[in-house]
């Protein structure tokens, strides 16, 4: 017998099914009366949580078998950054990181990740990619965001990150010129560094074709011990296992409003950030037993 539900209906056999079958058609009008919002961004949060996290969950929890550490130090309320190491090839590292402040976080917290442009430019991937709330990464969306109270993704190596040969795996590539930590700065936000281990071998890449990426209009093609030689079977990524760690937050909000236009200090809180970032890469390889295991 099934117990009796939240509201103290008891159901009986088949309840359960019926109340998701009844909340599913519900969905289905919607969609297709409009009866949904989407922000100023696209994000789509409904969407989000009944289709495409559903859609990404079994991948984060029976491929990757992510393991997430220091989900507390994510805030419970109000705008944070969280700065993460890129790499992979393809971004998936950015989507398993929203998958893991999604279902972990315990205020059911949602990511909105800063993405390059070349994102908003693919047909399908663009639209996905505002419904899942991704934004253009610039710093006027991100201090928009971050003043709405927002959790911010960013991953400050870019292509220089997802694109390194997996001779320099783990090896964190240069962050650029600190925009990110203005842009909390003006906020007044504490930074969350993420570290995160697995994502560098689900495509070790052993080359790169650049004339073919330059043809393309894309940063890099990868070559990797499956693809393109495999086919479309190339371009499976390996299971991997993964580790997600949230670092300590570093406050910015003891600062005073000019020092966003303080180069020395951009430098020295970005080295701060990355230093970081790099000690835990580090200290979770050492941990790790196997690559797959």
């Amino acid at each position: 017998m099934e117990p009796p539900t939240a509201d103290g209906r008891d159901d009986g056999p088949g309840g359960g099914l019926e109340r998701r079958v009844a909340a599913g058609l519900a969905f289905l009008r919607r969609r297709l009366t409009g009866d949904y919002e989407v922000d100023d961004f696209g994000y789509d949060e409904e969407l989000t949580d009944q289709v495409l996290m559903s859609l990404l969950r079994p991948v984060y929890e029976k491929y990757f078998r992510v393991e997430v550490k220091g989900i507390e130090n994510i805030p419970a309320e109000g705008g944070a950054l969280i700065v993460a190491n890129h790499s992979g090839t393809l971004p998936l590292d950015g989507l398993m990181m929203q998958v893991a402040v999604h279902d972990h976080h315990p205020g059911g917290r949602h990511l909105r990740l800063l993405a390059a442009d070349l994102v908003f430019v693919l047909p399908v991937v663009n639209e996905l990619a505002r419904k899942l709330g991704h934004t253009l990464a610039c710093a006027e969306d991100a201090e928009r965001l971050l003043g709405q109270g927002e959790l911010v993704g960013v991953m400050p190596e870019g292509f220089k990150g997802i694109g390194k040969p997996f001779g320099e795996r783990y090896k964190l590539q240069r962050f650029g010129r600190g925009g990110f930590v203005s842009t909390a700065l003006r906020q007044g936000v504490p930074i969350v560094p993420c570290s995160i281990v697995g994502a560098e071998e689900i495509y070790p890449m052993i080359g790169n074709a650049k004339t073919l990426a330059r043809v393309l209009g894309i940063p890099y093609f990868p070559l990797t011990p499956t693809f393109p030689w495999l086919g479309p079977l190339g371009a499976i990524p390996l299971p991997t296992k993964w580790t997600i760690q949230f670092g300590e937050p570093i406050p910015t909000d003891g600062y005073p409003p000019e020092a966003a236009e303080d180069p020395m200090l951009m430098f020295n809180l970005t080295d701060q950030v990355r230093e970081q970032i790099q000690h835990t890469l580090y200290k979770l390889l050492v941990q790790r037993r196997s690559v797959f295991f």
